[in-house]
């Protein structure tokens, strides 16, 4: 593929020419970001009503923790988060102070103007007709600029769900990052994207290359890693054989988040990330699990209290492989401009 017949578009992989070199005093970091989202059964069928914006204690005291620790965490944020009151001071104030910064998460079926059927394919905004898909970014960015002063440069598509449009109209909506593409993990049996063969590092996307991807990160373990993902798709081709890989440690697939994550899971999956040389391990959960009760991972004081010992036992390793916290803008600061890097492809 050359690049005159490569748009940018991000379930698309990219050019070899579009990775992005990150400056070397940069090292290797990582960086936490929070799909900060309204709560709702997870069970049951998508709904523009049955919702609530009420886990904002466990979000004030998981800002806290992090703050705590040293870890600058970008709320990406959707409509009903930003549309209250109480959660938009809240968190404003943290930005104002330096703490966090704020992001966009676009859940369409929450998210104005509500012109589409709500159902499983249409949560996914990026396979949505591209005026549709327009109309509700520009509307949760205009939301955020309004509650915040400024409009969000850094997105992440609710349900990982950018299409083909979608790069092109972050470009043209101002945003400098996205963090949507979920490297090693196929949704289109769901009606969502397919992000097989999609790198872990840091590249270019968008049709002027001015949009930086930062997928979130995935790693494979076990003694039949080297296989990596096309041995791992194989084996889920053949139904329960990659379950028996997994159990027999052979082969299994872990993301970074604590949400149906082990602890020991995640320390093997930073040492396999840190060994293939990805410059920034990518974080992540919902923020509806800082608060009891609502998402399966956190059902109950005690799962929080896990919740809290996995960042406790994760933050002690990564500082033990001299792995430390970027923010936002540390990351941005790192990266190349786009001439520097057609210059040194």
């Amino acid at each position: 593929m050359t690049a005159s017949h490569h748009d940018g578009n991000l379930l698309l992989p990219p050019l070899p020419q579009d990775r992005i070199v990150l400056d070397a005093s940069f090292g290797t970091r990582f960086m936490l970001f929070v799909d900060t989202e309204e709560e709702f059964d997870w069970d049951a069928p998508f709904s523009r009503s049955d919702h609530g914006v009420t886990a904002l204690a466990g979000m004030a005291r998981g800002q806290a923790y992090f703050a705590a620790a040293g870890v600058k965490p970008i709320y990406v944020t959707d409509y009903p988060v930003i549309d209250s009151d109480a959660a938009a001071a809240m968190m404003g104030q943290w930005a104002a102070d330096g703490a966090a910064d704020i992001g966009a998460h676009l859940h369409p079926w929450v998210n104005p103007p509500h012109v589409e059927a709500v159902n499983a394919a249409n949560s996914y905004v990026g396979f949505l007709p591209e005026e549709v898909e327009r109309a509700k970014m520009e509307a949760l960015c205009a939301r955020i600029e309004a509650r915040f002063g400024r409009r969000p440069i850094a997105y992440r598509a609710g349900r990982y769900g950018v299409g083909p449009n979608s790069a092109r109209l972050l470009e043209e909506s101002g945003f400098r990052l996205d963090s949507s593409v979920r490297s090693r993990f196929d949704y289109s049996h769901q009606h969502g994207p397919n992000f097989q063969g999609l790198p872990q590092h840091p590249y270019w996307a968008g049709p002027t290359r001015s949009l930086i991807e930062l997928p979130l990160s995935t790693a494979f373990a076990g003694l039949l890693r080297g296989g990596g993902e096309r041995l791992y798709r194989a084996a889920q081709a053949m139904g329960p054989l990659a379950g028996a890989l997994s159990r027999a440690r052979l082969l299994s697939r872990i993301p970074l988040t604590p949400e149906g994550v082990t602890l020991a899971e995640a320390i093997i999956a930073i040492d396999a990330l840190i060994a293939e040389g990805v410059p920034v391990l990518n974080f992540s959960f919902h923020s509806p699990t800082l608060e009891p009760g609502h998402t399966p991972y956190v059902r109950d004081e005690s799962d929080r209290t896990a919740f809290y010992h996995w960042w406790d036992g994760v933050l002690t390793h990564l500082a033990h492989r001299g792995v430390y916290a970027a923010t936002l803008d540390q990351l941005i600061t790192a990266v190349p401009t786009r001439v520097e890097a057609c210059k040194a492809a």
